[in-house]
């Protein structure tokens, strides 16, 4: 197909992206012969693939990459309308979900809104590898000629394993169907922004928040940029989740209230589908109210592994209100 071999040249450029400097900048390790990601376009269907790659390995720069952030540039506008993710080895076998950590997609031609000075971030997902679908007729628009940057991190403490590989699967709107553009905002009780890692607490690394024994309770208090009415939220968590929340504290409104599926002893199962908030009436979200994040753990207390918690929201929206004036919630 032509878009492959477009796509092809393209990511043989090698473009950097153009990030921010929070002061923690690092160089990511130069990619081996062994470590490679390769970008196709197929259908309706663009897939980012890495590696393979012998794990475990450590996390660099910023942003924990496992291997090289990867650029490359789209032939054409398109707009994404859904992802999926995978982790597996090289012959097919799927692994646990529990080997990745995080996939990120950032566009370095369009600042972020929630991280001002940074690139968008505009999707991505970690252990949960939740399916992401919008509601129909909305996507996120991706311009011609966009540096996109793609990046895998791996757990660094998995079990010795060869040719281990990753793949993110976007799927894009068919070529001259009305899509409405969204915006993307993330939101979390860990510190999202890369340019404010300097600010984290003494128990937070770039695997989250150091989960205390037994229920451990964080909260952060949060603030808009934008108005906004949120269509989708992908919610992203880790082991030992119980419970991720955003509420208004102005209003005193619940907006998102999402509950994992775990297995007895904590290990993070899924995301059911009816936990995943997609609304296309959506609810709203203003500069003016007051806000605030909270992720719920259970530790139990003979468990002395070391853990790390997060509590993230991918909140897709319009600007603006909602069409109505009444903003929906899920309980």
């Amino acid at each position: 197909m032509k878009y492959c071999a477009i796509l092809a040249i393209l990511i043989l450029t090698g473009a950097s992206p153009v990030l921010a400097d929070g002061g923690h900048h690092h160089e990511v390790p130069t990619l081996s012969a062994k470590t490679k990601t390769v970008v196709t376009m197929k259908d309706q269907t663009l897939t980012v693939t890495f590696g393979p790659i012998d794990l475990p390995v450590g996390h660099s720069g910023d942003l924990a990459a496992s291997m090289p952030k990867h650029t490359f540039e789209l032939p054409e506008d398109m707009y994404l309308v859904g992802y999926k993710a995978n982790v597996y080895l090289q012959d097919g076998t799927p692994l646990p979900q529990q080997y990745l950590h995080h996939i990120l997609l950032m566009d370095n031609n369009k600042e972020s809104v929630s991280c001002p000075g940074e690139p968008q971030f505009f999707a991505g997902a970690g252990m949960e590898m939740t399916e992401a679908r919008f509601p129909k007729g909305y996507g996120v628009k991706l311009g011609k000629g966009h540096k996109l940057t793609a990046l895998v991190a791996f757990y660094h403490k998995v079990p010795p394993t060869r040719n281990v590989m990753a793949s993110f699967t976007m799927q894009i709107a068919p070529k001259g169907s009305h899509v409405e553009p969204m915006e993307v905002y993330q939101v979390g009780v860990n510190i999202v922004c890369f340019s404010k890692f300097g600010k984290r607490a003494k128990d937070e690394t770039d695997e989250g928040m150091l989960i205390r024994p037994g229920v451990d309770v964080r909260s952060a208090p949060l603030k808009f940029s934008m108005d906004g009415c949120t269509k989708f939220a992908y919610p992203h968590g880790h082991d030992q989740l119980l419970l991720i929340a955003l509420e208004n504290i102005t209003t005193g409104k619940t907006l998102l209230r999402t509950v994992p599926d775990v297995a007895l002893d904590g290990a993070f199962k899924a995301f059911q589908p009816h936990q995943v908030y997609k609304n296309a009436a959506g609810f709203a979200v203003n500069t003016r109210d007051e806000y605030v994040m909270t992720m719920v753990h259970h530790k139990a207390l003979d468990d002395k592994r070391e853990q790390y918690g997060m509590g993230n929201y991918l909140m897709y929206m319009t600007p603006g209100p909602c069409p109505s004036d009444q903003s929906a919630s899920t309980r």
